[in-house]
C-alpha cells in the first residue's frame, strides 16, 4: 500500500493520499490551503507513483480541509465524498468560519471572497455507517460531530482511521467555531472513537500519526474528566 502525506502551507493541514500500489488508482483526503492551491504538490506525488486520482474524501467542511477540492476536480475530474451535513460548506465555507478569524484573514490575503467557492461537479453525500469502495479500499463512515456538525471519521480497511479534526495526537479539534459543539464532541469521542480497535493507525487532520491505543492511554480528552464533564 502507498500512503503519502502532503502538508498544506496554511494551518499545516494533512492531506493524505491512499493507493493500493504503484500504477494504480488512488484517493485524496482533505486537500487544504495553498497559494494558489495544492494541485501542484499533490500532482508531484501522483507522478512519483504513477497514480490516477479518482476521488477526494473530505472529513469536514472547514476551508483548511476543502480549499483545493474544486481545483483538483478541475484538473482531474474526480468525485468528492463528504458527510451530508457539511456538504453545504463546500459552496459556502463562511457558514462555519468565525468572522474576522484567521481563515478569513488568509482569504483576504489571497484576494478571495465567498463568491469564489462552488461545489465540485460530482458530490456524493455520506451518512453514518455508510461503507464506500474507492480505489480498492473499503471506507466505513462514522459521523462524529463536535468540531463541525458534519464531521466524520473513516475506518480504512480496518487498518487506518482518517480522523480529520476529531482526534489528534494528545488533542482534539476545537469546538468553539460555528456548528461546533463541545457536548457533541464528547459524545463522538465516547461513541465513535473509544470503541475502535487499539491497533488502528490514526491519521489526524493536523500533526503526527498516532494510534488508538496511544491516545486511549495519553490523550487527556479521552479521559473521564473531559468525557463526563457537565455541559
Amino acid at each position: 500500500m502507498i500512503l503519502e502525506q502532503v502538508v498544506a502551507p496554511y494551518f499545516a493541514t494533512n492531506c493524505w493520499i491512499f493507493a493500493p500500489s504503484r500504477n494504480s488508482e488512488c484517493f485524496i483526503v482533505d486537500p487544504g490551503i495553498s497559494n494558489p492551491n495544492m494541485v501542484a504538490a499533490i500532482s508531484a506525488v501522483l507522478k512519483k507513483h504513477s497514480l490516477k486520482p479518482i476521488a477526494t474524501v473530505i472529513t469536514h467542511g472547514h476551508l483548511d480541509h476543502t480549499f483545493s477540492v474544486v481545483p483538483l476536480d478541475d484538473a482531474y475530474g474526480i468525485s468528492t465524498y463528504i458527510h451530508t451535513t457539511d456538504r453545504r460548506l463546500l459552496a459556502d465555507p463562511f457558514k462555519a468560519l468565525q468572522p474576522g478569524g484567521m481563515t478569513a484573514q488568509i482569504l483576504a490575503e489571497l484576494n478571495m471572497s465567498d463568491s469564489a467557492f462552488r461545489e465540485p461537479r460530482e458530490v456524493f453525500p455520506l451518512v453514518d455507517n455508510q461503507e464506500i469502495e474507492i480505489a480498492g479500499f473499503t471506507l466505513s463512515t462514522r459521523h462524529a460531530p463536535g468540531h463541525t456538525a458534519g464531521s466524520a471519521v473513516f475506518v480504512v480497511d480496518s487498518g487506518h482511521l482518517i480522523a480529520g479534526d476529531v482526534l489528534f495526537a494528545n488533542g482534539i479539534g476545537r469546538t468553539d467555531m460555528p456548528t461546533g459543539s463541545d457536548s457533541a464532541m464528547r459524545k463522538s469521542l465516547k461513541e465513535r472513537i473509544l470503541p475502535l480497535d487499539d491497533e488502528l493507525i490514526v491519521l489526524p487532520g493536523h500533526g503526527p500519526q498516532t494510534t488508538i491505543a496511544r491516545e486511549r492511554k495519553n490523550n487527556p480528552y479521552l479521559r473521564p474528566e473531559y468525557l463526563d464533564a457537565l455541559n
